[in-house]
């Protein structure tokens, strides 16, 4: 994906995984205001870290490609080109899922 954002100092573009909903016994749909928000995502743009008193920048522990979990509530939602996308501060973000 061609992304038209560049989050600024600490900030991160997440993509939200959305968690599937089975149900046993037959279909059963959720409406969208139903279902838990994800606190799982897809790291897609990261800023380049912020400033310490010193003027120096600190490195982000968190790159792009990173599948992350973050606080259910964390960041601003915002839609483009029909995804929903987060950005949240490099704080939102409660640890890196290690893919084994």
């Amino acid at each position: 994906m061609a992304l038209k954002l560049r989050p600024l100092a600490d900030r991160l573009v997440v993509e939200p995984i959305e968690q599937e909903e089975t149900f046993a016994g037959g279909q059963l749909v959720l409406p969208e205001t139903a279902k838990e928000k994800p606190q799982q995502g897809r790291v897609v743009a990261a800023g380049m870290g912020k400033m310490d008193d010193d003027g120096e920048r600190l490195p982000m522990d968190v790159k792009v490609g990173d599948r992350v979990l973050f606080a259910k509530y964390a960041g601003t939602e915002i839609k483009l080109d029909d995804k929903k996308l987060l950005i949240l501060k490099e704080s939102d973000i409660l640890a890196i899922v290690e893919e084994a």
